[in-house]
């Protein structure tokens, strides 16, 4: 009888640890894209003039590949220091994509869009 409930419980818990990753994980997903699906809504298009007007540490805007980023709220986590504010309201591609920077920032970049940039 106690070896039953030993292997009962068992079993519990280790559905739970097999279970509980898997509903995180969805539910991220599903976060990330009505963010996505926001963010989408809610772009707009900005001239580099625009653009330029966020140049600072506490509102710091970059252009990458033709389309505008407040990463604002990155600049202190920015694991480069200010390399970040170097190009703040300009235009930051070849920063960006140079060989300091790790493949999860191409991820992490479209958290941070506003919207494109119009020539």
């Amino acid at each position: 009888m106690d070896l039953l409930v030993v292997t009962l419980l068992l079993g519990l818990v280790l559905g739970l640890l097999v279970v509980i990753p898997l509903l995180r994980k969805s539910d991220h997903g599903k976060a990330k894209g009505v963010q996505s699906k926001i963010s989408a809504e809610a772009s707009k298009a900005y001239t580099k003039s625009e653009v330029s007007l966020h140049n600072k540490r506490t509102d710091c805007w970059i252009i990458i590949k033709e389309k505008v980023y407040d990463v604002t709220s990155y600049v202190e986590e920015h694991p480069g220091g200010d390399a970040i504010l170097v190009h703040a309201g300009d235009d930051s591609t070849d920063g960006f994509f140079g060989p300091q920077h790790a493949t999860r920032v191409f991820d992490m970049i479209e958290d941070f869009y506003v919207g494109d940039l119009v020539k």
